[in-house]
């Protein structure tokens, strides 16, 4: 069965992430949830400045794969799946829906073609996880409501009146616009773009779900340490333990 993958290319200090499963209108199975998570680490631990996540053929995702959801989707979203120092790009065309716009809403900055559109239908399927509500702190109220229980889709256009985009551009110059803003964030203080994104990330309020998340990231990285992993032997060989705080 086609589980779909994750093409990652670097460019001038640029890492450009595309989701790859057109024929499944690119879809999110978890090994494409586990691999986006993944190319997300290399891009931290790596040199690059900046990223662009985009998506191959006419849809930017229909998100989650219904047919074999991945419990662990979380992980796939920047900065919830894993902390970013760096800023990430999204470029998005045709219909973003569910776990996509959840994806868009937690990347610094997007780029949307004219017939791109955003669609939460969670109410009309009966499942939800709740981290899309982390929305309201970053649209209007009432437009992130309006998004989240109605379940209509939301135009480029508006999508950028009420600041979920950044720019609307033509299909052709959606990879070319991305280029050109990302440029100009590899060309800037590294230090001070990592500054400027954790303040404004802490600025803003963080829904429950978000914070568990983020909570049990956190008590993941505890437990799978060397230092956890220096304890148990310690306590299996009835010596005390040599804790390194890594």
């Amino acid at each position: 069965m086609d589980q779909g993958k994750i093409d990652v290319e670097s460019r001038e200090a640029v890492t450009i992430i595309t989701i790859n499963r057109p024929d499944k209108r690119n879809a999110l199975s978890a090994a494409m949830c586990d691999a986006l998570h993944a190319a997300l680490e290399s891009f931290r631990d790596g040199d690059d400045r900046v990223a662009i996540l985009r998506a191959n053929g006419d849809v930017f995702t229909a998100g989650a794969d219904l047919a074999s959801p991945p419990s662990q989707f979380w992980r796939a979203v920047p900065d919830v799946g894993l902390a970013l120092g760096k800023p990430i790009i999204a470029a998005v065309q045709g219909p973003v829906i569910g776990l996509g716009v959840g994806i868009v809403a937690y990347c610094d900055l997007c780029i949307a073609t004219h017939d791109a559109r955003f669609i939460y239908p969670e109410a009309r399927v009966g499942v939800a996880m709740g981290l899309i509500s982390s929305l309201v702190a970053r649209i209007p109220h009432k437009i992130a409501l309006e998004l989240m229980l109605l379940g209509e889709p939301i135009s480029a256009q508006r999508a950028y009146e009420v600041g979920l985009v950044n720019r609307v551009v033509a299909p052709q110059d959606l990879l070319p616009e991305a280029l050109k803003m990302a440029a100009i964030l590899a060309q800037s203080a590294p230090l001070v773009l990592k500054f400027l994104k954790q303040m404004a990330r802490e600025t803003l309020p963080k829904s429950p779900i978000e914070a568990m998340y983020m909570t049990q990231l956190q008590a993941e990285g505890v437990s799978s340490s060397a230092d956890a992993a220096e304890g148990l032997l310690a306590f299996r060989e009835k010596r005390k333990p040599r804790f390194t705080g890594i």
